[in-house]
């Protein structure tokens, strides 16, 4: 057994902890690296690239199956899902060997092993132990097991293997209204796949406001989805060469069968095997527990990324590696913090979802004052020429100084549009600000205006 010694030690080599070895590097630190691979992290392996890789040929379908509506002689689609995910691989294969470079560049000791605490300050990887004087956690996240009578049983899927698929299920299962559940269940949906989403809350995406929402479910309603709300799972079985979930909706017993189970209901810490208690690493429901600076409960040991469990997003997983890495190597200059003011938000449904800043669920739980705005894509000139009509701008701002508090997009291109209210938000931009912007016509981005006019009326 041997033992090295490193200025930081970051185990895990995806988006967050890249970013803080980057950092730290940077700064002049003996930066050491931990990850058994495969090199690359969630984003690029299983989550945002190879997700939006088989979202766009599912989008493109949507559009030829449309070609009636605009003029166009009708065009019968069928998607070779096989190709599709071929297209995937290659794609996140070279997005995967890019961030193999970058972390065998040199500037890193890299460790293809898993790695364990020993103690506060050491850590078991492979045959040797190594020390460090910061650790950095970015381990991420795997999915998560959900006890439901039954299911292990019949089996099912998550959405690793949902990416994987190579033959189209006739029909499925989707289990869960979040992202990843939703973003997958249109995909199949248009490849021609029978979809029955069912969800637990009242409303599919339910960390924000129904009016976001309900656009979205609308418009799976429209494309054959059949979409349950609002219900109580009880238990599957195995009847007649067919998965069945029997469950509890609009005061009665339902039931959906499929030929697969798609289950997606969320992810968890990835935290297995760290041994934290050997650091006193403390542990909150799950995830582990920092402040702002991403610090733990020892304050030379960082946790940045879904391993931490406060956001599952990536560009916030690297703004929060960053974060630690800085503080990691700048003990003689103040921290920097995690703002919570900026959050954002995604969903690549069609339509899109967007968010960024406090929803009125937010505010009302805050008990904060606000006064909100919204205005809709089907009463607006660019979107009713792209045949866009659903969903809408919604924005929320300080009743006294006009300052926008959060801003919210159901609709086409939400995802693009919501760049130009977080960039408003960044400098603490009011609706006046908003209002008075020049914005092209037309173009879809000129709806952001409308709302913060008739907010900007109202101060």
């Amino acid at each position: 057994m041997t033992n090295s010694k490193h200025d930081i030690a970051i185990i895990g080599g995806g988006s967050a902890g890249y970013a803080a070895a980057r950092t730290a590097h940077e700064a002049g630190a003996d930066v050491a690296v931990i990850d058994h691979g495969p090199w690359g992290g969630l984003c690029i392996l299983r989550g945002c690239m190879p997700s939006k890789a088989i979202l766009r040929s599912a989008e493109i379908a949507s559009h030829m199956a449309r070609a009636c509506e605009f003029g166009l002689a009708p065009v019968d689609v069928c998607a070779d899902l096989a190709a599709i995910i071929d297209r995937k691989a290659r794609l996140v294969g070279d997005f995967a060997a890019y961030r193999r470079e970058q972390l065998h560049d040199g500037r890193f000791t890299l460790y293809q092993e898993r790695a364990a605490f020993l103690s506060p300050q050491t850590l078991q990887v492979g045959d040797q132990v190594l020390e460090a004087d910061h650790f950095i956690i970015a381990t991420g996240s795997t999915t998560r097991h959900v006890p439901i009578p039954g299911l292990d049983q019949v089996g099912y899927i998550t959405s690793d293997e949902a990416l994987e698929l190579r033959e189209r299920p006739e029909r499925m299962i989707v289990l869960g209204g979040g992202p990843i559940a939703v973003e997958l269940a249109q995909f199949y949906q248009r490849i021609g796949t029978k979809v029955k989403l069912i969800q637990r809350s009242h409303h599919i995406l339910s960390s924000g406001d129904e009016d976001l929402a309900r656009p979205v479910e609308q418009r799976f309603r429209d494309e054959g989805m059949e979409v349950y709300t609002g219900t109580q799972l009880h238990r599957f079985a195995e009847e007649r060469g067919q998965k069945v979930a029997y469950f509890a909706h609009a005061g009665s017993e339902a039931s959906a069968a499929a030929d697969i189970v798609l289950q997606a209901l969320g992810r968890k810490p990835n935290i297995e095997g760290l041994q934290l208690d050997r650091a006193g690493v403390a542990i909150d429901r799950g995830r582990i527990a920092v402040d702002s600076a991403m610090r733990t409960s020892q304050p030379h040991i960082y946790a940045v990324g879904d391993v931490n469990g406060e956001h599952e997003i990536v560009h916030i997983a690297i703004e929060q590696g960053e974060i630690a890495a800085y503080n990691a190597t700048h003990p003689d200059r103040p921290e920097h913090r995690y703002d919570e003011r900026l959050n954002a938000l995604v969903v690549f449904t069609d339509p899109q979802v967007a968010s960024v800043g406090l929803c009125e669920k937010d505010c009302q739980d805050e008990d904060r004052p606000y006064l909100v705005a919204s205005y809709p894509f089907d009463d607006h000139g660019k979107s009713l020429t792209m045949g866009e009509l659903h969903g809408h701008v919604k924005i929320l701002c300080d009743p006294r100084s006009g300052e926008i508090l959060g801003a919210h997009i159901a609709g086409p291109e939400a995802g693009e549009l919501i760049h130009e209210l977080i960039a408003v938000m960044y400098f603490r931009g009011t609706v006046r600000d908003l209002a008075r912007i020049p914005h092209y016509h037309p173009t879809l981005a000129e709806i952001l205006t409308y709302p913060a006019e008739e907010l900007a009326e109202q101060l």
